[in-house]
């Protein structure tokens, strides 16, 4: 009996978000035993416009069954979309009868207007996550994670992400196997870890100030170092005080937390790539303890080093 997947529509939808995981299921279906049903749904059905301009036939979500996993995509309308009761009450049925709830990249904002998210994890887009935690306290936002499951809610950061979090659904309903050769089919990396970083720490950090952005680079050069303000203060030649102060408003963390960030990034390159035990990679990038990068890595990435490096092997099985 096939696998019943609602995907929920709005006008200025993103296409990708659609196309993306309709692709992971389509290709997943004719791999594995039980095969996938996709219906494209939208408040009154018929062609709904993304805001690409292309269009996709869609049926009216008050006539559509009872489905085993509902998607919500994200895009450009999804702040009109929230204003949506019809919407929002279809989601909010479904939340009680689905066995799964899922979002794309800023789908997330409708499942958090639903009510869905409170007290949940929940990610989004990276540029979108603090707008996301802003209007709804009570969501814990992982604004770096690729995909977030909480029970039976699942959200996904921007776009191609979706397809991440498809192939783990995936690989839920029809085991690795089907999943591995679903993401060989479409070529991507197979179980991306969804709490690996969306994007480089030095990429999040870039600062407006010249020389703080060489500091940064500094920093990841010399990370065995003990980097405290006072050393780092010195590099830019500044007093502890003004150098805090400045640096966390040109890159918008604390001198410690960017240390961190570009140590855990480092560490986990090494623990993707390489077979250095991880007491030795502790040490290279200025952890020194592998407890203390341990408790980081699931600060973090919410999973500890030997199960990074697992997944990781996964990817090239």
């Amino acid at each position: 009996m096939p696998i019943r997947i609602g995907l929920l529509l709005y006008p200025n939808f993103q296409l990708l978000d659609a196309a993306g995981v309709t692709a992971a299921f389509e290709i997943a279906g004719t791999l594995g035993e039980a095969a996938y049903e996709m219906t494209p749904l939208s408040q009154h059905g018929g062609l709904v416009r993304s805001s690409s301009g292309m269009a996709l036939e869609t049926v009216p979500f008050a006539t559509a069954r009872s489905f085993d996993t509902l998607v919500v995509v994200g895009g450009e309308g999804h702040v009109t979309a929230m204003d949506c009761p019809e919407l929002q009450g279809f989601i909010r049925h479904h939340a009680g009868t689905a066995r799964r709830i899922c979002s794309v990249c800023t789908g997330a904002f409708l499942l958090a207007a639903a009510g869905l998210l409170d007290g949940r994890r929940a990610t989004t887009h990276w540029q979108q996550a603090g707008a996301l935690k802003a209007r709804f306290p009570k969501i814990r936002v992982s604004a770096e994670a690729i995909h977030v499951q909480d029970g039976p809610v699942w959200t996904s950061a921007g776009i191609s992400a979706g397809i991440d979090m498809a192939l783990a659904l995936v690989t839920e309903d029809l085991g690795a196997d089907i999943g591995r050769r679903t993401a060989q089919q479409m070529v991507v990396f197979y179980h991306r870890p969804g709490g690996q970083s969306q994007f480089s720490a030095l990429l999040e950090m870039g600062s407006t100030q010249d020389r703080f952005s060489g500091l940064l680079g500094w920093i990841r050069s010399n990370l065995q170092q003990r980097l405290t303000v006072d050393v780092l203060a010195s590099q830019v030649g500044m007093s502890p005080r003004n150098f805090s102060r400045n640096f966390r408003g040109a890159v918008g963390m604390s001198p410690a937390r960017a240390v961190e960030k570009l140590r855990l990034e480092a560490a986990r390159e090494r623990v993707e790539r390489s077979t250095l035990p991880i007491e030795a990679i502790a040490v290279m990038t200025g952890f020194h303890d592998p407890e203390r990068m341990r408790r980081a890595f699931l600060r973090e990435f919410h999973q500890p080093p030997q199960a990074v490096r697992r997944n990781a092997a996964d990817n090239l099985g």
